[in-house]
């Protein structure tokens, strides 16, 4: 007994959830380098570690780009658009780790003027947990590390070997929060 209640104490702290009711509800937000904020989605949070994400779809157009629909948040200059993680995923926040919910935050941009959509733009949120919000920082990577499943089996083929952390003063949406 004494094992859980410290389990389920690091998992109420690690994801910035209220000690008393692991229950949550976030905001999920994303902050331009200058303007207004936008809040995207809500996270629900569950006591035993798993997320659901219900995306504000009234925020982001559709969009035909390169053969594929995607969901995309218009900027003045960019378009933001989202990318579905296209293999099994557990969407949990197990023991403090939050790799399921970055890979639930991918993205990929493409200037507003341009034709088609580059996977190699991808956009990935390293996320942390510290003091009731979750942060996350962009890092730039190419999308085509996702276009065959991983052949070790892997639910996690994305390494730090393919993320280069992103300069924010280059970047339409640099930063990402749950709050």
């Amino acid at each position: 007994m004494r094992s859980f209640l410290i389990a389920a104490a690091f998992l109420a702290s690690a994801t910035c959830l209220p000690a008393a009711s692991h229950a949550a509800e976030k905001t999920i937000i994303l902050h331009p380098a200058e303007g207004e904020s936008i809040p995207v989605a809500k996270v629900m949070f569950s006591d035993d570690g798993t997320y659901r994400i219900d995306w504000d779809d009234s925020r982001f157009g559709d969009f035909f780009l390169s053969m594929r629909p995607f969901k995309c948040l218009e900027g003045a200059q960019k378009l933001w658009c989202r990318v579905e993680y296209p293999y099994p995923i557990r969407r949990s926040i197990a023991d403090g780790d939050l790799t399921d919910l970055e890979y639930d935050m991918l993205f990929v941009w493409k200037n507003a003027s341009d034709y088609g959509i580059n996977m190699w733009n991808g956009v990935y949120y390293r996320l942390t947990a510290e003091g009731g919000v979750i942060q996350g920082t962009l890092h730039e990577m190419d999308m085509d590390v996702l276009a065959a499943p991983p052949e070790d089996g892997s639910l996690r083929p994305i390494t730090a070997d393919d993320l280069d952390e992103g300069d924010p003063d280059s970047h339409w949406l640099p930063r990402l929060s749950m709050q």
